[in-house]
């Protein structure tokens, strides 16, 4: 995401997008239980670090223990979906995308990484951390794209899910709303470790 500073509106894209899809999960938490609730917060908790991570070097250069702390932070978050893992396939979701930000973190904060990332290729082959693991949350997250992006066409949400009617709905009780946030971090997720 850090390149010329001509290059840096896909990161601010980035930015933008995951900080919204955070600030939306926050307030999907109002309101919700158990469950829905831990979910809606896990996914809070990706997007606006995402946001963070996403910021470009030249706003913002992070001091060399930052990526510690994305790497805790979002190692917690991995612990907690691969217990929570148990109770419903979703959270494998987040399993994968919490993994997938501590293995960026670890990536940024190698040696020679430079001042904000590993965008500067350090790897064996000139690419930022393992290929072969990289490649495989590129394709992970591509099938991800995909079908949430397919999910989204219209006629293929249940007819349960779409309200009948003149009867307003909040907008954080939309389920299109929540795919429409994921699909975006998901995006961004692709866009960071295309960087890589």
């Amino acid at each position: 995401m850090h390149g010329p500073a001509w290059s840096a509106w896909p990161a601010w894209l980035s930015v933008v997008l995951c900080g919204a899809s955070g600030v939306y999960c926050l307030l999907r938490t109002r309101g919700r239980a158990g469950q829905e609730r831990r979910a809606a917060g896990g996914e809070a908790v990706m997007g606006l670090g995402m946001a963070a991570m996403a910021l470009p070097a030249a706003v913002l250069t992070p001091p060399a223990w930052s990526w510690a702390v994305y790497a805790g932070v979002f190692g917690t978050a991995a612990l907690r979906s691969l217990v929570a893992a148990r109770r419903g396939g979703h959270h494998l979701h987040h399993l994968v995308g919490s993994s997938a930000m501590v293995y960026m973190a670890v990536v940024m904060a190698a040696p020679g990484a430079g001042a904000h990332g590993g965008h500067g290729g350090h790897g064996a082959d000139g690419t930022g951390g393992v290929p072969v693991l990289t490649g495989l949350l590129l394709a992970y997250y591509t099938g991800y794209v995909l079908w949430s992006g397919a999910r989204l066409v219209p006629g293929t949400l249940p007819a349960a899910a779409v309200p009948a009617g003149p009867t307003p709905v909040a907008a954080d009780a939309r389920p299109e709303f929540t795919r429409v946030c994921r699909l975006s971090m998901a995006l961004a997720m692709l866009a960071m470790l295309l960087t890589l």
